[in-house]
């Protein structure tokens, strides 16, 4: 009896979230980051850099992450540890400092580590009036450093249509933690507020990403065992006795088919679908907002790294008869996402269409690049191309992305999304002034009526 009390205890005080497959994850995660950050164990290089007017504090690079994931969890393949290392940053330990999409790139890209406060598995799952509080003290901050993007201005408003009710409740909320943010030493500020970023980066995602918080792998066995299992205060289920070995009936084991992989990925699509948040109306469009278009014009990487933007640039090229630069530097980041058995076959055509004697768009290589990359196509690999592509990035950059700035292609579509927006301020103006004059006039006729009355 004393026994089966103590057992009982035992599973009343046993946390039943340390034996979830997230959990599970989480703690291996936090072991590698622990290891990481750990400098008299050879952990990465946590440094503060200089760079124009300003310092960027406690920051490492993507190269030195990669370098570390593969010298210490003996990975080979640099393409393995680059993927290792994406799957860390979606869970929210690693994140880029300037971009909302957390993955890992093997360059100079400064990256930070989560707080252990903001740790999945130190953390409830967020509520939509946290978010609401966060996006409003944002709001109220420093906009050039902590603008929303377009995807949290929409939630933003999405948000305060639904808590219209206690907005003011919100509103004080995000006051009281600016407040208290202010009077943080302003290195310390820096470094929380991305921080905080990240964490709702993890939990409230770009449209387009999973929220990984959300996905649990005994979600998904639901589907094979719908029916509930009850417990008894001891822990085991009611009918253990009839699962026990001897008492085990014989059953016929079914083999599984087609159509149950099927109804298992169908599953599992609905439950990435409903977990992820839709996507913006902004990024859906293919007609770019303002703030977008003059994103363009701060470096060529915010025209390459945006769909329409590539598209606009694309077509300038084709226009100066030298698409073939933007093509090949496609082709090639294309490359290094190939599975690798695949590789080999890609590297040849893109040999073939862009750089053999006679090739069909030939692009324009100095003798340095052009042997280094001959050499290289004899053991192809994912970074074969990777000094013809730097040549034409630099090309590219220095030459055709200037002019593109100067084209009336840009020029046009700059001033058109000006347009509209100063017709609209002109026609609110008209608005208001027209209600005041019909509100003036009304009035006169009701004094002149209760006058002659």
């Amino acid at each position: 009896m004393a026994q089966g009390a103590t057992d009982q205890s035992n599973v009343e005080t046993a946390d039943p979230e340390e034996s979830s497959p997230n959990m599970i994850v989480y703690r291996k995660i936090e072991d590698i980051i622990t290891r990481m950050q750990d400098d008299k164990a050879g952990g990465v290089p946590i440094r503060t850099v200089k760079s124009f007017l300003s310092k960027i504090p406690s920051v490492v690079t993507g190269t030195d992450i990669v370098q570390w994931l593969m010298k210490n969890l003996s990975i080979e393949d640099p393409v393995e540890a680059i993927h290792m290392g994406s799957l860390i940053s979606a869970q929210g330990y690693i994140f880029p400092i300037s971009d909302h999409v957390l993955t890992l790139k093997d360059d100079g890209t400064f990256y930070r580590f989560q707080a252990p406060y903001f740790w999945p598995s130190n953390c409830w799952e967020p509520e939509n009036t946290d978010y609401a509080i966060y996006l409003c003290k944002r709001t109220m901050q420093n906009k050039a450093r902590l603008e929303l993007a377009d995807y949290e201005a929409e939630n933003l408003a999405r948000l305060q249509r639904a808590f219209a009710r206690k907005w003011e409740f919100i509103f004080m909320q995000a006051e009281a933690q600016v407040k208290i943010d202010r009077k943080k030493d302003k290195t310390e500020r820096k470094i929380l507020d991305s921080q905080e970023r990240a964490f709702w980066d993890v939990h409230r995602p770009v449209p387009g990403c999973v929220n990984t918080t959300e996905m649990d792998i005994r979600k998904c066995r639901r589907m094979k065992n719908p029916q509930k299992v009850k417990k008894s205060v001891y822990g085991v289920t009611e009918d253990s006795q009839s699962q026990s070995p001897v008492h085990m009936p014989s059953q016929p084991i079914r083999k599984t088919t087609k159509e149950d992989f099927r109804k298992q990925i169908t599953f599992l699509n609905v439950q990435i679908d409903r977990h992820c948040l839709k996507m913006s109306k902004v990024a859906e469009s293919k007609e770019p907002s303002q703030q977008r278009v003059k994103r363009w014009g701060f470096s060529i990487d915010e025209v390459l790294k945006d769909p329409v933007g590539r598209d606009l640039f694309l077509r300038f090229l084709e226009s100066e008869f030298s698409s073939e630069n933007l093509r090949f530097w496609l082709a090639v980041q294309d490359l290094k996402r190939q599975p690798l058995q695949d590789v080999a076959t890609r590297v040849e055509e893109i040999w073939q269409e862009f750089l053999a004697p006679g090739a069909q768009s030939p692009i324009n290589l100095d003798s340095h690049s052009y042997e280094r990359t001959s050499q290289n196509v004899q053991d192809p690999g994912r970074y074969t191309f990777e000094d013809a592509q730097e040549h034409i990035y630099k090309l590219m950059k220095s030459d055709s992305y200037a002019r593109f700035l100067r084209s009336n292609t840009y020029q046009d579509l700059l001033l058109a999304k000006k347009k509209p927006e100063n017709e609209q301020g002109r026609r609110t103006s008209l608005e208001k002034f027209t209600r005041s004059v019909g509100k003036s006039l009304a009035g006169k006729r009701l004094t002149g009526l209760m006058q002659s009355s």
